[in-house]
């Protein structure tokens, strides 16, 4: 099952600024041991970190391609930003769940399903 994990942390980029050596190393420690994890019970597909929101841009909803507004920004305005993704295939949904666990503790993980569909 593939399966997409995102990341998301309060102040994300600025907290990682202001973080010490010690810091940073445990966070790549959690990442490391994630990614051990994920490939003992599958594979990572794809993932990267993000860029900060202020280069971000949303196309919304609209009637038709020429109508739909864009707007400076993330989707959604909050102090909670998504700071990376990875992309997985694990067993199961419980697989997904119990490897997020792994990722740093600061991280609030979204983990969902990927709906296999032919376009």
């Amino acid at each position: 099952m593939k399966v997409l994990v995102l990341l998301a942390e309060t102040d994300h980029f600025a907290r990682w600024e202001a973080a010490d050596a010690d810091h940073r190393a445990r966070v790549v420690a959690d990442f490391q041991a994630f990614d051990a994890a994920v490939r003992a019970r599958g594979a990572v597909l794809g993932g990267e970190a993000l860029a900060p929101t202020g280069g971000a841009r949303t196309v919304r909803a609209g009637a038709d391609a020429a109508s739909r507004p864009v707007t400076d920004g993330p989707y959604a305005e909050t102090a909670e930003q998504l700071g990376g993704f990875y992309l997985i295939e694990v067993d199961d949904l419980d697989a997904a769940v119990e490897v997020a666990r792994l990722l740093p503790r600061e991280y609030d993980v979204e983990v969902r399903e990927v709906v296999d569909e032919a376009f």
